[in-house]
């Protein structure tokens, strides 16, 4: 029934006696070469008779289709579950608002082929992408193959024109977690990660500039499972220290959990600190002490670069955000 109530162009313009190309250009908003008595008459035949337009159709016959393609890496580690790591959430969240605000579209792709987003951007006629995830992929490759603008979160390579990269201060966060461990007179501190490069390579050379001496490093298993059983395998080595800094919240409050059901007391036993302090550390018992990342700050920076390099094509940049500890109950002095 639905189907054949549904009201055609085509029956437009015949009520109407104009071509179906005229109504096609009222819907679409091309109509500088369209009276305005016709344009005001076909509106309201379309309004009288409820016409619904095809939006990917609409949006895809103008030169700008307003959306913005945010693109996700779709890493090995987040296990089929990257749209609920608390980073990721909460990036797409403040995006997804700032996008709107501007009067574009967001369209999400989870992906772990950078260069494919080239058929993606095209298929929907993009107006610009957002790329998150992709630490040291091949940007000045992509850059050469699209022609719309893109913005990379926390890129980490050699910025030949036309790119905008927006990374975080990592270093000097993984600084301020260093002297805030050193002023609680830790000594015994250990610095977990999945990798050795890009932002966490910043944030672990951070921790010891600000500690005054080499941290150590353990090196963990991307997978939840195996990374439960190393721990379990390295238990003694992990209660030998009195803080640990994880370089993003998701695995400091895994971390937190194992050693909880481990029977240790956090904060009490070991401090734990985070990074990124997105939502979930004030959900968790006790709260996590982490590194705030000014996410609605990169958001507007995002958009606002977009719409320069609109604009501008030949606008490019690496642009820093800075970021601050927040002190929560995970982490105390040190009781000798």
């Amino acid at each position: 029934m639905w189907a054949e109530d549904k009201v055609r162009i085509i029956d437009i313009a015949n009520e109407l006696g104009v071509s179906t190309a005229t109504v096609s250009n009222v819907i679409h908003g091309k109509t500088k070469k369209i009276s305005i008595q016709t344009v005001e008459r076909v509106q309201e035949k379309l309004e009288e008779r409820g016409y619904i337009p095809n939006m990917a159709a609409t949006l895809l016959a103008q030169n700008d289709s307003r959306i913005i393609g945010v693109v996700i890496n779709d890493h090995e580690k987040y296990e089929g579950r990257v749209l609920t790591d608390p980073f990721i959430a909460s990036a797409v969240n403040y995006l997804a608002d700032e996008i709107e605000q501007n009067g574009y579209f967001m369209m999400l792709k989870k992906t772990t082929d950078l260069l494919g987003t080239v058929k993606f951007a095209s298929m929907w006629n993009m107006a610009g992408m957002v790329i998150l995830g992709f630490c040291d992929h091949e940007y000045q490759d992509l850059r050469r193959r699209i022609h719309i603008p893109f913005v990379v979160y926390d890129g980490y390579f050699e910025n030949q024109g036309r790119i905008c990269n927006i990374q975080l201060d990592d270093r000097d966060g993984g600084r301020q977690v260093g002297e805030y461990l050193r002023r609680l007179e830790h000594r015994k501190v250990l610095c977990v990660s999945d990798n050795q490069a890009c932002m966490d390579r910043q944030r672990y050379e951070g921790l010891c500039s600000g500690l005054g001496f080499q941290a150590d490093f353990m090196e963990i298993p991307m997978q939840k499972e195996l990374r439960h059983r190393y721990y379990q395998e390295h238990f003694p080595r992990l209660r030998g220290y009195t803080a640990i800094f994880a370089v993003s919240d998701y695995y400091a409050v895994d971390l937190i959990r194992f050693l909880q059901n481990s029977g240790v007391r956090i904060s009490d036993d070991i401090s734990v600190v985070g990074f990124d302090d997105s939502d979930i550390c004030e959900q968790i018992v006790p709260s996590l002490t982490s590194v705030r990342q000014d996410f609605p700050l990169r958001a507007r920076m995002a958009m606002g670069l977009l719409n320069q390099m609109k604009e501008q094509p030949e606008y490019a940049g690496d642009f820093t955000v800075p970021v601050k500890l927040v002190e929560r109950d995970s982490s105390r002095r040190l009781c000798h």
